[in-house]
């Protein structure tokens, strides 16, 4: 989740290649489009060493990160609609079992904050909960005094950052365990009209696999890739959309077409 500075794009994590420059709608010539190399040097890399992308995705590493790139800056060819990530040309999911048995952890060291983030990602998490049936989070609390990417007790972590380019930041079901982590700054609590709610729900929209609904044509800004699939048509005000990247929404709340997407993939 990126930070949102006077409904200004903010510029974190390779600035979103130039808040999307690659995309042919918004480079008004091709000399304005980054080269791998200049895009490689500003992009943000994080305390696990992965790559930060579209403000709150990771990338494991410069092979990926390469990937990420020429995919950026291809012609976009999706025409329609909440969307799911895609690997390969498939969903990005969890299967019928694993979704309804997410396990996770809260670290510790969120020190006077912890009890908050724990109610908090409970919150975020009933927000897809309440949704499809089929998709439970399950707090595993006893895990919590060894949180970390590395406990294989639990499905993935969540733990404290500190950091300027971003408020929070999550992973895709096809991440590997060794990067699957939520991790969560500080500026969470102070950042105006987006809840702690919503901007966890937004994390944990990611990891069940949906994309930001602003890579989509219609939004006009922001395009990220074409590796996704639609699942409902286009809504500006999903909670996967930035506000900053012509969203309607200015608290990041749940819709009913989210809803209907969280349907669409895991059933009702």
């Amino acid at each position: 989740m990126q930070r949102s500075r006077l409904g200004a794009i903010a510029l974190g994590t390779s600035a979103l290649l130039g808040a999307a420059l690659a995309s042919p709608a918004l480079a008004a010539t091709d000399s304005e489009i980054p080269t791998f190399q200049q895009f490689h040097a500003s992009t943000f890399k994080d305390v696990d060493q992965q790559y930060i992308v579209n403000g709150d995705e990771p990338v494991a590493d410069t092979a990926q990160l390469r990937d990420f790139y020429d995919a950026m800056v291809g012609p976009s060819t999706q025409e329609n609609g909440l969307v799911v990530n895609t690997v390969g040309g498939a969903d990005d999911k969890w299967s019928t079992s694993q979704v309804g048995n997410l396990t996770y952890c809260v670290s510790t060291k969120f020190g006077s904050r912890y009890t908050d983030i724990v109610n908090t990602m409970a919150s975020g998490a009933g927000l897809w909960e309440a949704a499809s049936s089929k998709i439970n989070f399950v707090y595993v609390p006893s895990q919590d005094s060894n949180c970390t990417t590395r406990n294989n007790n639990v499905l993935f972590s969540v733990e404290p950052v500190q950091t300027t380019q971003y408020i929070a930041r999550a992973f895709f079901p096809s991440t590997p365990k060794r990067q699957r982590n939520v991790l969560v700054d500080d500026s969470i609590w102070t950042s105006g009209s987006w809840t702690p709610t919503n901007i966890l729900g937004h994390e944990l929209g990611h990891t069940l696999g949906f994309r930001h609904e602003h890579t989509r044509p219609e939004a006009g800004t922001c395009f990220e890739d074409n590796n996704w699939r639609p699942l409902t048509p286009y809504d500006s005000s999903s909670i996967m959309h930035y506000p900053q990247c012509n969203g309607t929404s200015d608290d990041l709340s749940m819709t009913s077409t989210d809803r209907q997407g969280a349907v669409a993939l895991y059933g009702s």
